[in-house]
């Protein structure tokens, strides 16, 4: 038996650090909370330092594996025993076998791969790479999601975030989701000029899923106009969608593809900006152009190079459809007594699920009732009225009726009290 160290500094005495060390208002969400302290997880689990064990739902649709999978915990050890950071002068053969494996699974065309350490930078990457073509007008999507680092928060079209950072990347145009009208009038109007950035759902909008034929229709504008076209795949991909990728469906080739969230397991963090030959050719002849000490590090390569075998051994991607249909049929059933009251809808694609309700005020309530019952989901950044369910692929049985019967009973607890 694994005998884990007692924690320290938990309960308030944590609050209290954080107070002084990381911020007021991170302290307060936390002792709003409850104050707990994770300490350890596994599969579909988060344990607390007060005894409770949490199924999480949430996680910000990192951990399609899961937490701590056996197989990258091990690779991730392996390769701490042996080379976990590179000097960067020689070659690497981790990071070669990575990105091999990534360009197996993307769309075709895609086959040039770089690592970097978080989502927001593979957005700044591909940002960089548009304008080493001489794309110098982003267009992104209103409500859309890329980060938020200065050049990633340019596209992330929300005024509450990018207010206080103002002035941001010039000559950068919001365009409707879901319309591709709008984008071809821009389009038009800047001919070879111009990089689109966009998710094929919008999760941090509160899932929002395009009709079909969109995301064919915006490659086509893209191809008419000489436009970049940049697929942000950082929380749609890697199976999240019950696709290895969302543009799959539409068999959607991009110039570019951002990749990110599972990419690792979420043992440890990893990105990557996945692109064409000839949309890489900046970056490929000159490999100083944009580079970063710890991108593609040993460690880390490996992590994604056992998610993407471990995936493959698994079927995780078919698991991930099966299961997404199953929950989003039974979060629906559980919901439709409140519908067109409480519950405006619920919608979903694979394991991205969003449940949208009338009044802003419901989601605070029944994410404090779900973590009373030892549950987790997360909120949604740019739509403050949808909660977002994002569960691992490797989610037993018992465990799903669970979830379903404590949505119920929070919602029941909710909407008494939203009638109150």
């Amino acid at each position: 038996m694994t005998v884990f160290p007692p924690a320290q500094d938990t309960g308030a005495d944590l609050v209290e650090l954080y107070l002084r060390h990381i911020g007021s208002g991170r302290a307060v969400m936390g002792r709003v909370m409850g104050g707990m302290a994770e300490v350890r997880s596994e599969g579909c689990w988060i344990h607390t330092d007060d005894g409770r064990r949490f199924l999480d739902f949430g996680g910000y649709g990192v951990f399609l594996l899961g937490h701590r999978h056996p197989a990258v915990v091990e690779a991730v050890h392996r390769q701490i025993d042996t080379h976990p950071l590179a000097s960067r002068v020689f070659l690497e053969p981790v990071a070669a076998r990575a990105a091999r494996a990534l360009a197996a699974h993307t769309p075709p065309g895609l086959d040039y791969v770089h690592f970097v350490n978080s989502g927001a930078e593979a957005t700044e990457a591909a940002l960089k790479l548009a304008r080493a073509h001489g794309r110098r007008t982003i267009v992104t999507t209103r409500k859309g999601f890329h980060g938020k680092t200065l050049g990633a928060l340019s596209v992330t079209a929300n005024a509450t975030y990018q207010t206080p950072f103002q002035p941001l990347l010039p000559d950068t145009v919001q365009v409707a989701f879901g319309d591709p009208a709008e984008l071809e009038a821009v389009l038009a109007s800047r001919r070879d000029r111009a990089c689109v950035i966009v998710e094929p759902v919008q999760g941090e909008a509160g899932v929002r899923i395009p009709e079909p034929g969109y995301l064919r229709r915006v490659a086509a504008l893209c191809r008419e106009h000489g436009a970049l076209l940049v697929v942000d795949e950082i929380q749609t991909g890697m199976g999240r969608l019950g696709t290895w990728w969302g543009v799959d469906t539409e068999d959607v080739r991009p110039d570019v593809l951002l990749v990110g969230k599972g990419l690792s397991g979420r043992v440890v963090p990893v990105a990557a900006m996945a692109a064409t030959e000839q949309a890489y050719a900046p970056f490929s002849r000159d490999p100083y152009l944009h580079t970063s000490t710890s991108g593609a590090s040993p460690i880390a390569c490996a992590a994604a190079l056992a998610t993407v075998e471990t995936m493959e051994r698994e079927d995780t991607v078919a698991r991930a459809a099966a299961l997404g249909r199953r929950v989003l049929a039974g979060v629906r059933a559980v919901c439709a007594p409140y519908l067109g009251g409480l519950v405006t809808e619920v919608r979903g694609r694979g394991l991205l699920i969003g449940i949208e309700f009338a009044v802003e005020r419901t989601v605070g309530e029944l994410l404090l009732e779900l973590i009373a019952r030892d549950v987790l989901v997360n909120h949604s950044l740019n739509a403050n009225r949808v909660p977002r369910l994002t569960p691992p692929a490797v989610v037993e049985d018992a465990a799903l009726e669970t979830f379903f019967r404590t949505l119920a009973d929070a919602l029941h607890i909710t909407a008494a009290r939203m009638a109150g």
